[in-house]
């Protein structure tokens, strides 16, 4: 099999990639990351001294130049690439329409010239925007309500409309908040590791109330090859049924830290807007055989010890945290 794949050097994407390296032992996958700031090349150091199997490209997927003809007749194409923080997306909203919805539309678009047999598009839950009770089901209506879940429900459409007059294999999958190593300290989880580590507040919007559900990486990673290998098509629900709020997750960090939570812990301005509560009903994706099987608070540990040993690679890009 032979797979591209892009966005491979970030945080979900390294994962993905070798998860696939390892459960499909005969593939052979072409890499492609711009190496923005999010991302590191390191992430994938297991799997790049396999040269006869694995190669890289960095390059930005809107430059289709660069990887439109090496990707000829391949069997799979995966778009993890985006730009994802939701904050950044207030504050430079053309830059998430350009990378999210455009590139991801010049990603599908080469994809079909190049007859790729099956194209993954990796969403988000967000683009149904909040929940306050109850779970979105793959059908229900999307409401993104800031400019990244927007330039995600935009991709979404344009992908969704190519299959009324086309026959192509495509798979849109929605995950829910993503936790694991290499993930870039701007999200909650590794923020607030990194901050009480340099000493530093943690910094929380408005009342620190928002709920959210979490998900391993290596769920989402298994998720996805299960799909893959099932040959499945439509849209996908992929989450965990695990509720926190904000504030429970700083407690929990502080906890494992062994620091007071009232030291670090500082409530700050919310965002332009912030949903309450995100949930996605798992049911069609559980169907298959698939269902969540680590669980945050018995992961944090593990996760602290690999952000005490590797914070230094984020170090020069997030000193305003």
């Amino acid at each position: 099999m032979k797979i591209f794949i892009t966005g491979g050097a970030g945080f979900i994407g390294s994962h993905i990639c070798e998860k696939l390296y390892e459960s499909i032992p005969k593939s052979k996958l072409l890499i492609l990351d711009k190496l923005t700031y999010a991302a590191n090349k390191s992430f994938l150091s297991k799997i790049l001294i396999d040269k006869k199997r694995v190669k890289f490209l960095q390059a930005d997927i809107i430059n289709s130049n660069k990887y439109t003809n090496l990707i000829k007749n391949f069997d799979l194409a995966i778009n993890v690439a985006a730009e994802s923080h939701v904050d950044r997306s207030f504050t430079n909203s053309t830059l998430f329409t350009k990378t999210n919805t455009f590139g991801a539309h010049i990603f599908f678009q080469n994809c079909l010239n190049a007859k790729v047999k099956k194209i993954i598009h990796v969403s988000t839950d967000e683009v149904y925007g909040e929940k306050l009770s109850g779970s979105f089901k793959e059908n229900d209506k999307l409401n993104p309500t800031n400019p990244y879940s927007a330039s995600k429900a935009a991709a979404e459409i344009i992908i969704n409309s190519y299959k009324y007059h086309l026959k192509s294999n495509i798979l849109i999958v929605r995950g829910n908040n993503i936790f694991g190593n290499r993930q870039y300290p701007e999200k909650l989880i590794p923020s607030c590791i990194y901050n009480v580590l340099k000493n530093k507040p943690i910094k929380l919007h408005g009342n620190g109330k928002n709920i959210r559900c979490y998900l391993s990486v290596y769920d989402f990673a298994d998720a996805i090859y299960l799909l893959i290998k099932k040959n499945k098509i439509g849209t996908y629900n992929i989450g965990n049924n695990k509720y926190f709020k904000n504030i429970e997750i700083a407690k929990l960090i502080c906890k494992a830290l062994n620091v007071n939570p009232r030291k670090y812990i500082k409530f700050v301005k919310d965002r332009p807007f912030n949903d309450k509560r995100y949930s996605i009903n798992i049911s069609k994706i559980k169907s298959i055989g698939w269902k969540p099987k680590r669980d945050l608070r018995n992961e944090i540990e593990n996760i602290i010890s690999w952000y005490s040993k590797n914070y230094k690679i984020f170090k020069l890009k997030i000193s305003n945290l």
